[in-house]
């Protein structure tokens, strides 16, 4: 038997998903020449051939942790669980070239409803021009489980960390923020309504686009040619999977460097603000903590200034500075307060 030498009780919850990673690979060291980026980026990077290198990337979601089958259709959570790994490759300057599927799900899910999962898996597939490639299939006693690992390739020498951002570097947000998040309010509060009254029929048109973004979120493939049209490198990239403050204090940590984010450069989409009036809740709050977004965070230099400005898929939101000068949020009162992140923890207890 294994035994616990440690006598005091260390919670999981308290160390959060990535400081639990941290812990438990702490230890581990890179040995094969080919390991070009292991652990701590959105994919790991792996020599291919002179030319290109592979990047690798998995994500796992879990039903009653990561999504709610009363409100998720199967055939949008297939779409959705490509989307999340696939937004990670786009997240190294890599295109993505092949997934596999691995699921593990109860008896209580027909033949047709794996089905309609595997459907919005293929039309994915299909939208991002990935081919399905492997897998595995299992039975689970808690529910549905869906694990996705993504390849992709990028030039050698092209692959973009987290790690790469300077001083003075302008740090810039693909699309807009907290819809996703907002999203999952509007359809939480139904689902309680319904469970109240379940004759009542739920009107969310008014919350369309919120809706969407939680339930069918599109990866941004679209900015690596943008970027390469205008001519411009990032320094430094992370995708949007746990909140704008997370990944900007993921980037500041892996590029030693410190940040200026400016609450009034966050791009928030009209529908956004007037729900987060409606639920009582702060826009910026929910911009800086929500997750679930899946745009892209990434630096550039300086001198690229021009060639971003007043692109309406780009937005400038602030800049990188010294690290002993700290991480920051500059309010639209012109206060400075230290960034914070406050985004979803999977592994937090449920409040009772």
């Amino acid at each position: 038997m294994f035994e616990n030498k440690d006598n005091a009780t260390n919670s999981i919850e308290n160390y959060g998903e990535f400081g639990l990673i941290d812990h438990l690979t702490k230890n581990f060291t890179i040995k094969q020449k080919s390991t070009i980026k292991g652990i701590g980026d959105d994919a790991a990077v792996i020599a291919c051939d002179s030319k290109k290198q592979l990047v690798v990337t998995t994500d796992l979601l879990l039903e009653h942790v990561h999504f709610d089958l009363s409100y998720m259709p199967l055939k949008h959570l297939g779409y959705k669980a490509v989307v999340v790994n696939l937004s990670d490759v786009y997240a190294m300057n890599a295109e993505p070239t092949q997934i596999t599927v691995s699921i593990a799900v109860s008896n209580r899910f027909p033949v047709e409803a794996l089905e309609e999962l595997y459907a919005g898996i293929m039309a994915a597939s299909k939208f991002y021009n990935v081919d399905v490639v492997g897998g595995d299939t299992t039975s689970s006693t808690t529910g549905l489980l869906i694990s996705i690992t993504a390849l992709g390739m990028v030039d050698k020498k092209k692959a973009v960390l987290r790690s790469g951002a300077g001083i003075n570097d302008l740090l810039v947000v693909t699309g807009d923020l907290g819809a996703a998040y907002m999203g999952l309010q509007v359809l939480e509060r139904e689902k309680q309504v319904f469970l109240v009254n379940p004759k009542s029929q739920p009107d969310l048109e008014p919350y369309s686009y919120l809706v969407e973004r939680q339930l069918k979120p599109e990866a941004r493939k679209d900015i690596k040619q943008l970027l390469k049209d205008l001519d411009v490198t990032p320094t430094s990239m992370i995708d949007i999977s746990d909140g704008l403050s997370s990944e900007i204090i993921h980037i500041c940590k892996n590029s030693k460097v410190g940040c200026n984010l400016y609450e009034d450069k966050i791009p928030l989409d009209p529908q956004v603000i007037t729900t987060c009036e409606e639920f009582n809740l702060d826009s910026t709050t929910i911009a800086l903590n929500g997750g679930e977004d899946y745009e892209l965070l990434f630096t550039i230099k300086m001198e690229d200034f021009d060639k971003v400005k007043g692109n309406p898929h780009l937005s400038i939101i602030g800049h990188i500075t010294k690290e002993d000068e700290g991480i920051h949020l500059i309010t639209r009162a012109n206060t400075k307060i230290p960034l914070i992140a406050r985004g979803w923890n999977a592994l937090k207890k449920e409040e009772e």
